[in-house]
């Protein structure tokens, strides 16, 4: 079937924000009494905070997961959202998807105002059929909550007719609960060997790999 619909995460494939999670949670953990390696945080960055926190630290009261979620938002927000910065031809390669007739949504496990936030980046209002956050599910990756809002989005399409394309493990697992291929990007930090193992049948090291090859790429289906 010919590809109609292309899913983006945001974090770490078309923004570089990932270290900038890992150094808020790190703080946010201390701040709450919880101390843990910035590695090991970096190994679950592109979950949401429902399923990152018990990854790191199993049975903590619901409350405390809470105070942590909310506390690593606020930092976030605060000291590091303003840096961040698009990835060289992130805003490229979705006007050509666009241009080409593609249908382009966002589904990332950031809150709805940080996507809203990213999109204004971006600059790519105009190009996206619609967006998908962790407010609109009641899992975030590597749940397949928001991988299956983002299908249904486009409903009656069907999952072999979408791609999705992120940058961690969690986007590849999310997406094939829901029977979707991945592309996957190394420009979160994850190594090429772990997003296959995951299940990514293409991995390019960025979004201006996956531009600059578009012409062989699966993107070209």
């Amino acid at each position: 079937m010919p590809l109609k619909a292309i899913f983006f995460d945001i974090d770490g494939t078309l923004v570089d924000s990932n270290e900038f999670h890992v150094m808020a949670w790190d703080e946010a953990f201390r701040d709450n009494g919880l101390q843990t390696l910035p590695a090991l945080i970096r190994g679950q960055i592109g979950k949401g905070a429902d399923q990152l926190i018990p990854s790191l630290f199993p049975g903590l009261d619901e409350n405390i997961r809470h105070t942590i979620a909310d506390r690593h938002g606020e930092l976030f927000r605060s000291r590091y959202l303003d840096g961040v910065k698009p990835f060289p031809s992130a805003t490229d390669l979705l006007e050509m998807l666009h241009v080409k007739g593609k249908q382009v949504i966002l589904a990332s496990s950031a809150d709805k105002a940080e996507v809203d936030h990213y999109v204004q980046l971006l600059k790519v209002g105009a190009m996206l059929t619609g967006t998908v956050s962790k407010d609109d599910v009641a899992r975030s990756k590597p749940a397949g909550d928001i991988f299956a809002a983002a299908l249904a989005l486009v409903f009656p399409m069907a999952a072999s007719e979408t791609l999705a394309v992120g940058d961690t493990p969690y986007d590849v697992e999310s997406a094939l609960r829901s029977d979707i291929k991945t592309i996957a990007v190394r420009s979160g930090g994850f190594s090429g060997e772990t997003l296959a193992e995951a299940g990514a049948p293409y991995v390019y090291a960025s979004v201006k790999a996956l531009f600059d090859q578009f012409e062989t790429s699966p993107l070209q289906g």
